[in-house]
């Protein structure tokens, strides 16, 4: 509208703004009452200070402060005292502002001080000419939904453990039936006298003993339980040494390729461990590629911020990133959901446990990482290991090789050996003696401080980690080490006590061999440790 000599005319370019205008009024005051009669969501505005502008009847019920209390409140009134210790309102609204949107889920307080779990999405509201003029906020309460995901979660995991419980009973079962027969056999023959026979009943047996300490080693892993022996590990270096080991694995048929990032970081892992969790992903994937392909294994250093944390559900930091990927047949979303699960596996009846995945998984786990599955059906899958950074360089002593005599015996050192299982004590002083040793048995872990604590010479303690009496095998090393501090030490077990391994690492002088294991290995452990 435009005034001439006092009076006023109407232009057309005013008539076709009109309706425009009246038009945008009416679409702002219907989204208006749309979000006034919502109540299942918690909508408000903020501005750019992040102090709220406008209330919807869902905030009101949510939070528990009408309008009146609420308007020009800052909005980190709803977060608990810890979030705002962090200064988490404020990182919410910068990360809002430069990345476009903010997404979280956590606790949020009400006004009467109960917490909610709640979903929150924060979007910046921009002017015509780009200035930040304030901030959506949604809020929705997951309380009830958690709850309800929490009980799948529970009925999922006892599914699996019913599995579980069911493959590891069929496998044992098919290993005891193979040892228990082969003993029996070897008793008919006895009486037969016809021992020449003896051996292949013998190797039969031995193999269904390493099949069942494969099995129980995978469990373990799976579990997070194994013994692992962590040590400042180049993963570069690993792979390198496992390189022509995978190529010979993988056939003519499959290319590889081997990309080691350069100034990767050093990570704490258990380097054998490491090295079975990349075979075995090589393996599956050459599995995985029957008619041939691509097999690349990459290194690479990775800083996750909080979220690309969040989405790996791993801790703010520097990772060292392990990755195999290869160009098969690729996994189904089902499948790919159901990969790191204990017993499940896409391979015939016979060809596979199911526990490749799920050992590297709790292996991953147990040294403070993650795995994840980056899968696309008939494109090939990436499987990749997300391990922390390691603030210690590799150590030198990996390059060292120990290599002792088997024919060098013990000139009278004495080892004390403190296990609750009666054959297995028996098993090791015959070893011991025959390898020229004095040996000292005990029963459970005060016993063996006692002796400890004696003016009795020992040269080694061979303790095993769970222990009847109130003591596990390794505070009775370290009470022993108060009055003997370079006593060597070497714990034998099968299952990883969380006192074990303090602070990532064993101390020096202390040593771990994993049950079971071979009569001839124990002892030539005993000679390495008692030789150094």
């Amino acid at each position: 509208m435009r005034s001439f000599g006092g009076r006023a005319t109407v232009t057309g370019e005013d008539t076709d703004r009109k309706p425009a205008a009246e038009e945008l009024r009416q679409s702002e005051e219907r989204f208006r009452l749309l979000v006034q009669s919502v109540t299942d969501y918690a909508i408000y505005m903020l501005d750019p200070d992040g102090r709220v502008s406008s209330w919807n009847p869902g905030a009101e019920r949510f939070k528990g402060y009408s309008p009146d209390e609420i308007m020009g409140e800052h909005f980190s009134r709803f977060y608990t005292d810890e979030d705002r210790e962090a200064g988490v309102p404020r990182t919410a609204l910068e990360t809002a502002e430069r990345e476009g949107r903010f997404e979280a889920e956590g606790w949020r307080v009400r006004k009467d001080g109960t917490r909610f779990w709640a979903s929150v999405i924060i979007d910046p509201i921009r002017d015509e000419s780009g200035n930040l003029a304030g901030f959506a906020k949604v809020t929705r309460d997951l309380t009830e939904k958690r709850a309800i995901e929490e009980q799948l979660r529970q009925a999922q995991k006892m599914e699996a453990v019913g599995q579980l419980t069911g493959g590891l009973a069929h496998d044992f079962n098919n290993l005891l039936t193979g040892i228990s027969g082969s003993l029996e056999m070897m008793q008919i023959r006895m009486a037969q006298g016809r021992t020449a026979e003896f051996d292949r009943y013998f190797m039969a047996a031995q193999g269904a003993v390493k099949r069942a300490a494969a099995l129980t080693h995978r469990l373990l892993a799976f579990s997070r339980r194994q013994t692992l022996d962590p040590q400042p590990t180049n993963a570069n270096r690993l792979i390198n040494g496992l390189e022509e080991l995978v190529r010979r694995t993988m056939g003519p048929d499959i290319e590889v390729e081997v990309v080691g990032a350069s100034g990767l970081w050093p990570i704490l892992v258990d380097p054998n461990q490491l090295e079975n969790a990349v075979l075995n992903l090589c393996i599956n994937a050459r599995d995985a590629m029957p008619s041939g392909g691509k097999l690349t294994i990459e290194t690479a250093n990775r800083w996750l911020d909080e979220r690309a944390a969040r989405i790996q559900d791993l801790p703010v930091g520097q990772y060292v990133s392990v990755c195999v990927t290869d160009t098969g047949t690729g996994m189904t979303p089902e499948v790919a959901a159901k990969a790191f699960d204990p017993f499940f596996t896409t391979k015939p009846l016979g060809e596979g446990t199911g526990l490749g995945l799920s050992m590297i998984y709790g292996f991953a786990r147990q040294s403070g990482g993650q795995v994840r599955i980056y899968t696309e059906l008939g494109q090939g899958t990436t499987m990749c290991l997300y391990l922390p950074r390691h603030d210690e360089e590799e150590s030198a002593e990996e390059d060292v090789l120990v290599v002792t005599s088997p024919e060098h015996t013990g000139e009278g050192e004495v080892v004390l050996v403190i296990d609750d299982e009666p054959t297995i004590r028996m098993l090791i002083a015959e070893v011991l003696a025959e390898s020229g040793y004095a040996v000292i048995e005990a029963p459970d872990g005060p016993a063996g401080l006692r002796v400890l604590e004696s003016n009795a010479k020992i040269d080694l303690l061979i303790t095993d980690v769970g222990l009847p009496g109130g003591m596990n095998g390794r505070q009775v090393a370290d009470a022993a080490r108060v009055h003997r501090p370079d006593l060597k030490v070497l714990f034998i077990t099968g299952f990883a006590e969380n006192a074990l391994i303090g602070r990532g690492r064993l101390e020096r002088g202390m040593h771990v061999l994993t049950k079971p294991f071979q009569m001839d290995v124990i002892a030539s452990r005993i000679r390495e440790i008692i030789e150094q």
